[in-house]
């Protein structure tokens, strides 16, 4: 349990989509929009984690047609995404130099925990990670490979909140200076651009990849 928490763990701090949909929105919603997200992103990383559990995702990517179709929902969505951060950048370019007043008014809650839940949800690379990372730590005198799978996967998202939670507390700490237009608009358009990059890396990638 302990190697398989320290090995999540890392995995979790790399840098990736999930912390850049966070950063942005716990600089455009506060706190608030930053843990929105987080708990959506949780929340989607549960949808696969339950499916590997129960044997799903490993038939999910067994075959080419439903992974296919996956992926091109997962990478239109985070285009969608880049193109809507690459927009707000441009907006932020072009706002006052304030600090305090925001340049647009800050997407609905229901916004954030749709795009941290989506994100995930629709990843199957998410799902080739807990069909491939978990089974690696599982004992083989377990008395239920299911229950142990879910215990793992549970672990994992205990962590991701941790990690993500102190995280955006940091953000929303440092907001003032992260919020002013010149900065936001560099967070936003290096988020846009890694969003496309992964979209086009996510439509190009095959099930064994």
């Amino acid at each position: 349990m302990t190697t398989f928490a320290l090995a999540a763990l890392v995995l979790i701090m790399m840098p990736g989509p999930d912390q850049a949909i966070i950063t942005r929105n716990a600089l455009v919603g506060g706190r608030a929009g930053g843990l929105l997200t987080m708990i959506g992103g949780v929340l989607g990383l549960t949808v696969h984690a339950t499916a590997a559990a129960v044997g799903l995702s490993a038939l999910l990517l067994a075959s080419a047609t439903a992974f296919t179709v996956l992926k091109i929902a997962g990478a239109l969505y985070l285009l969608w995404l880049a193109v809507q951060m690459l927009r707000s950048a441009a907006r932020s370019r072009r706002s006052p130099a304030s600090d305090d007043e925001p340049a647009t008014a800050p997407p609905r809650r229901g916004a954030f925990l749709r795009q941290g839940f989506l994100s995930n949800a629709l990843n199957p690379k998410v799902a080739l990670f807990f069909v491939t990372f978990l089974p690696q730590f599982l004992s083989a005198d377990a008395g239920s490979a299911r229950a142990e799978a879910l215990l793992f996967s549970g672990v994992f998202a205990l962590l991701y909140l941790a990690w993500f939670g102190l995280y955006v507390a940091a953000v929303d700490r440092l907001g003032r200076w992260l919020r002013r237009p010149a900065v936001k608009a560099r967070i936003e358009q290096v988020t846009g651009v890694l969003l496309a990059a992964v979209a086009i890396r996510l439509a190009t990638a095959s099930a064994g990849h």
